[in-house]
């Protein structure tokens, strides 16, 4: 087998839990009350799925999701919301956003964040954007500068830290303890928050259920057989796991940098274990440890884990503007996963002429270094 992919063959058994309808009905009610709510689109690619000897090829563009180049907002803006609210004693999810966010204001609480770009700005839109929350959004130090410059323009405090992703995170929970009024809001769940991270993976229902609808639309009434998702520290990669192996004989490939494969080493050691991480034009995955909420599902329902190298992503980013999707290289990465997937383990994924593919492009275009 190839070193660049992971199997996983007792997930093609395993179901996820069944999911309330009612739950994402809240989620879909709230997320048409956020200032900018748009659906994104699915392109389908038929070139690209002949070529490749699949039945579909199906992308889905999160390039502009609420006026933001990524899907981020999704899960952080419920996850705000839900976050402050429960903080305030406020148990309506219907409660509305003003008025949240004057309460918040007069409680005199801010909300503290860590990021490696698009998750930070997303916190910031809703925190400090919308909601007029005081936001404080800790990040590494290999952070560029047009990056923290994006998340000041919402109103955010940017705090750089000279460490990774993962030793960052200790820094912002620590400023946490000592100040009663600091609420954290983190998609990665960590010892003693587990809440906020949760509330991210049910943000991300939305996305999933208008690609369930959408691909239904594109394929004369058939649903996704594959999914290929970018995985980082992991809660994408949970909402769509446990979405899709609650539905049937779906694969899920979850999809990382070569700089940061801590799902493919969890899955070699069946335990979930970190890796330290390196430069990536894929920034929003170069995380070394996965969440700890996330890791059952993806140990249980992932069916491979394939990394990519940052010529593949930058590829595959040049391919899909060729088609008129304007990717960045988190997004981008689900085509060279497929591509890598159906060179390499085509057979063992089940990849032929009758698998309708899903590819989450998780993120717009961006500017970056070119590799060489």
């Amino acid at each position: 087998m190839s070193p660049f992919i992971q199997l996983n063959p007792p997930a093609r058994s395993w179901t996820s839990e069944p999911s309330s309808a009612q739950d994402g009905a809240a989620v879909l009610a709230f997320h048409k009350t956020v200032p900018d709510y748009n659906e994104t689109a699915l392109h389908s690619l038929p070139d690209l799925a002949a070529e490749l000897g699949l039945g579909h090829v199906l992308v889905k563009d999160e390039s502009d999701r609420f006026g933001l180049p990524a899907f981020k907002i999704l899960g952080a803006s419920w996850a705000v919301y839900r976050a402050v609210a429960s903080r305030l004693g406020v148990s309506d999810a219907t409660a509305p956003l003003a008025d949240i966010g004057a309460r918040a204001r007069e409680a005199g609480v801010t909300v503290v964040t860590v990021t490696e770009g698009n998750c930070g700005r997303a916190v910031a839109r809703m925190a400090a954007t919308h909601l007029g929350i005081p936001t404080r959004v800790f990040v590494p130090s290999s952070m560029d500068e047009r990056t923290r410059g994006k998340i000041r323009s919402e109103g955010a405090e940017v705090v750089v830290v000279a460490k990774s992703y993962d030793g960052v995170v200790p820094v912002a929970l620590k400023e946490a303890r000592e100040d009663e009024k600091v609420i954290v809001v983190l998609d990665v769940s960590v010892e003693g928050c587990d809440d906020v991270p949760r509330y991210f993976v049910q943000g991300y229902s939305t996305m999933l259920a208008e690609s369930d609808r959408q691909v239904r639309e594109l394929t004369g009434g058939r649903p996704a057989t594959h999914a290929f998702v970018p995985v980082g520290a992991g809660s994408i990669g949970e909402a769509v796991t446990a979405h899709f192996k609650r539905r049937g004989p779906v694969a899920v490939v979850g999809v990382e940098p070569t700089t940061a494969a801590c799902l493919m080493e969890s899955l070699k050691a069946g335990t979930s274990v970190s890796v330290p991480t390196g430069d990536t034009i894929m920034c929003g995955m170069n995380c070394g440890t996965l969440s700890t909420t996330a890791w059952p599902v993806l140990r249980d329902g992932v069916d491979a884990g394939v990394v990519v190298s940052d010529v593949e992503a930058h590829r595959a980013v040049q391919e899909l503007h060729n088609r008129g999707i304007l990717a960045g290289p988190c997004g981008a990465s689900t085509l060279a996963a497929l591509r890598r997937a159906c060179a390499d383990a085509q057979m063992e994924l089940g990849l032929d002429g009758t698998s309708v593919v899903v590819l989450y492009c998780t993120e717009g275009q961006r500017e970056y270094e070119i590799p060489s």
